[in-house]
């Protein structure tokens, strides 16, 4: 017998026909972008300098990942585990990497799928 799965269900935004929320409610405002009270504030001096500490920092992560291609990277996991192996490319929502060789704890895997969910951090020699 299989198990019901339950529906997870979004709240009503605030004119009751979308699925979007009040950017004025104050849960809105405590998981938004610090950049969203710049823009009701009307400051864009505030908003253009984070957008281009944004750009900057979004550049330099897409370099590393570049630079990561071919080499051996170390990745720490959840649960202290560390794993090695050489780093292949992440798809384009940077959600999974495509790493060969994958030393485990368990062996090692020729290919392997890792989750960017289940990294804490990895490092890589230049």
């Amino acid at each position: 017998m299989s198990a019901p799965v339950a529906v997870i269900r979004l709240p009503h935004g605030p004119d009751g026909s979308s699925r979007g929320f009040d950017p004025m409610s104050p849960r809105f405002q405590a998981l938004g972008p610090t950049s969203l009270s710049s823009m009701v504030s009307g400051n864009t001096t505030d908003l253009e300098q984070e957008q281009q500490s944004r750009v900057m920092l979004r550049e330099r992560y897409l370099r590393s990942l570049l630079a990561m291609a071919g080499r051996p990277v170390s990745f720490t996991m959840y649960e202290q585990v560390n794993v090695t192996a050489l780093f292949g490319a992440s798809d384009i929502d940077i959600l999974n990497f495509q790493v060969s060789e994958l030393q485990t704890p368990l062996g090692i895997q020729r290919e392997a799928l890792l989750r960017c969910s289940d990294v804490i951090a990895y490092s890589f020699e230049l």
